[in-house]
């Protein structure tokens, strides 16, 4: 599958923004629907957000949708993840992976890329 090297997170304050970023390796990042998925302590496995290759679909989770923006720059292999107006309840590792949600779940609990934490505290 696609190697993928997450960044972006940090510490945000509740209200706060963040960007996250995904770049894909190797050359077919552009055929491939693209999700990102998060892991909040102690909790499963969560998908957030899915896009279609071309970029011309998005789908999300109804706990971010209206908040989280997600898009593709399929010239630079790159997935993003616009966050806004975050809550606490945020907090998690955020992880892409190819594929719609459970296509992208399947992957990541097979084995899990780096990621990137985002932690929302006051």
């Amino acid at each position: 599958d696609v190697p993928v090297v997450e960044s972006g997170g940090g510490l945000v304050q509740p209200g706060g923004s963040l960007r996250l970023s995904c770049v894909a390796s190797g050359r077919t990042f552009m055929n491939y629907a693209m999700s990102w998925v998060r892991q909040a302590p102690g909790k499963e496995l969560e998908w957030v957000a899915s896009i279609r290759p071309a970029g011309d679909s998005v789908y999300y989770s109804d706990s971010v949708k209206g908040r989280f923006t997600i898009s593709r720059d399929n010239t630079k292999n790159t997935l993003y993840l616009q966050l806004n107006s975050l809550k606490i309840e945020d907090t998690a590792t955020y992880y892409c992976a190819k594929g719609y949600s459970d296509y992208a779940l399947t992957l990541l609990r097979a084995e899990k890329s780096q990621g990137t934490q985002v932690t929302v505290s006051s």
